[in-house]
């Protein structure tokens, strides 16, 4: 009798777990992203916010991917070691089913998840693609990426896509990093990161922030900050190539070296309130050089540059080869532009409630600075944002 109340038991979970499997492949549609066809929850495209079952999938996510691809075919270019991208946060795979499918010659794409039921998803849209350098494994993310931590087992390229912060994946996700590889990372927590609650942004990221005009620049340096200060714990080293920010996300994508930076980069935001003075510093200074009032101070945080000229050169090169944003083009000629100038930014419409007048067109304010032997540039992070070298004292003569 026990016997037969258990064979029961059995023929309803199957039953069961057959019409799950009905519900969800009812629900699911075909999309194309770049030349990848991705199966995705219907209701991911219908509602505003993306349910996270059967597995979580955000559209809007879609030029955050197709940065990828254009950094990951970069980066891999000339790449002499194993082409092998590990995906600790895959949901459905999206972004590993584009490295698997767009970019030539990967030798093997892993895409990892504790929800089964995305990784059947991403399985399925496997052979739509026809892909064969394909693998899942269902697993807690840093288990995973410890059982690829050993020599001759990490990635070239590794990737960590959460909810919220990342901070508690990078110790992991460094070790997963082969000597020489990419580390790219995701921060959707911004509400921390902009100083709504600043006892929690330095428990997560080690570092305070400020609310400016340019907080998102801020927010990108203190993702990079902790990232250095894990990094140096490890006795590795970290150099930026290329950070993107749209909307409800931030993202980096760094180099790794198997070895301590030879340039301290950690340091603080300085920020003036008063006059808008500001500027990048080795230690901190609490009174303003130009109108003497105090000083509001951000960091520890990474002051070094953003972006890596020749990298995001390259990015903008092999552009035409794929099928992205046109926004990704435009992007990216800015991050040219500004990869050589100074921390943080000013906004025209900063410039114009100082001087209590219309803003000035981008292109005429850079020039104006420009002429008067100052470097200049707009900004990928602000579409009126620009950078210069220019002390705010001295942009308000210029501008007016």
């Amino acid at each position: 009798m026990i016997f037969h109340f258990l064979r029961v038991l059995t023929i309803i979970g199957k039953k069961n777990s057959r019409n799950l499997l009905q519900r969800i492949e009812e629900k699911l549609v075909e999309i194309t992203e770049g030349t990848t066809k991705i199966l995705v929850p219907e209701k991911s495209l219908e509602e505003k916010v993306p349910p996270k079952e059967p597995a979580f999938f955000n559209p809007v996510a879609k030029l955050n991917r197709d940065f990828s691809i254009l950094a990951y075919s970069a980066f891999w270019e000339n790449f002499d070691k194993p082409k092998i991208f590990l995906d600790g946060l895959a949901g459905l795979g999206a972004r590993s089913l584009r490295v698997a499918n767009e970019i030539s010659d990967v030798e093997k794409v892993i895409a990892n998840d504790v929800n089964s039921e995305g990784l059947n998803i991403a399985q399925n849209s496997v052979k739509l693609n026809e892909i064969s350098n394909f693998d899942t494994s269902e697993d807690e993310i840093c288990r995973f990426f410890s059982s690829y931590s050993k020599k001759g087992k990490r990635g070239s390229i590794v990737d960590v896509d959460p909810f919220g912060s990342p901070t508690k994946y990078f110790d992991c996700a460094i070790r997963a990093t082969m000597h020489g590889g990419m580390l790219s990372v995701t921060a959707t927590d911004l509400q921390v990161l902009h100083g709504l609650s600043k006892r929690s942004c330095q428990r997560k990221y080690h570092g305070i922030p400020i609310k400016t005009e340019y907080s998102n620049e801020i927010a990108i340096r203190l993702i990079l900050g902790c990232l250095e200060f894990v990094a140096g714990r490890l006795g590795i080293q970290i150099i930026p190539q290329f950070v993107h920010h749209d909307m409800h996300y931030y993202r980096v994508y760094l180099k790794i070296l198997n070895k301590p930076g030879q340039k301290e980069q950690l340091g603080y935001i300085i920020h003036c309130k008063s006059c808008g003075n500001r500027k990048a510093v080795m230690k901190q200074e609490e009174i303003c050089q130009i109108c003497n009032s105090k000083l509001d101070i951000g960091g520890p945080l990474w002051i070094g540059q953003l972006f890596e000229k020749k990298f995001v050169v390259n990015m903008i090169e092999i552009a035409p080869k794929f099928v992205v944003d046109k926004r990704c083009g435009k992007i990216l000629e800015k991050c040219a532009l500004e990869s050589e100038m100074p921390a943080t930014y000013y906004t025209l419409d900063e410039i114009a409630s100082k001087m209590q007048k219309s803003p000035l067109k981008m292109k005429n304010a850079i020039k104006k600075l420009q002429d008067a032997g100052f470097m200049a540039s707009p900004t990928s992070l602000n579409p009126t944002g620009f950078r210069t070298d220019c002390r705010i004292d001295e942009i308000l003569k210029l501008l007016s």
